[in-house]
């Protein structure tokens, strides 16, 4: 079976590519999961990410947005202490921060990150070096979540939160998931 190229590295990247990366993901606790993931990976490799994933899922209580928006400076000190998860400072402050802001929309996360997901039909990348790093949606999302009061939002997470969400479809070609866009 083919995969995208990066999907094939290791065990974790496999299963994540064939049972997540792609599919539509709603849901405002889901998806705060998925932006306080992208945040944390930024500057580090995916693999990191989902290695530590469970250990994520446990410290910030499940990504339960209302808990994590109650986190306090005890919190913060905790989570930077705890080896399971990476130990940012800037990223644990932004987690709690974007928590804070994502139960104040009033549309809920999962509303508004979709209004961005694009309408029209793309070009299928043929290869990895096809796919872009953000698009037109990503940078007014990453706008619009740092107008919301988010941080740790750029185009570039922005639209990485797109393709892992299942709001653009950048399997390339070749990929036994391409156009494949059930939920998982």
């Amino acid at each position: 079976m083919e995969r995208c190229g990066w999907a094939t590295s290791a065990p974790e990247y496999v299963a994540y590519h064939d049972e997540e990366w792609g599919r539509p993901l709603h849901g405002d606790d889901a998806l705060f999961e998925r932006v306080t993931l992208e945040a944390f990976q930024s500057g580090l490799s995916w693999i990191t990410i989902l290695r530590k994933r469970p250990a994520f899922r446990a410290a910030f209580a499940g990504f339960r947005i209302e808990a994590v928006a109650g986190f306090g400076e005890d919190d913060v000190e905790r989570l930077v202490a705890d080896a399971g998860i990476v130990r940012n400072r800037a990223k644990v402050t932004a987690a709690v921060r974007n928590a804070r802001a994502a139960r104040e929309l009033p549309e809920g996360l999962s509303a508004l990150l979709w209004s961005f997901a694009p309408t029209a039909q793309r070009p299928r990348p043929q290869t990895l070096a096809d796919v872009p790093a953000t698009s037109p949606e990503s940078v007014a999302m990453a706008r619009e979540l740092k107008r919301r009061g988010f941080a740790f939002v750029g185009p570039t997470t922005a639209y990485a939160l797109m393709q892992a969400t299942g709001m653009v479809d950048d399997h390339v070609a070749t990929c036994f998931r391409a156009g494949d866009t059930e939920p998982g």
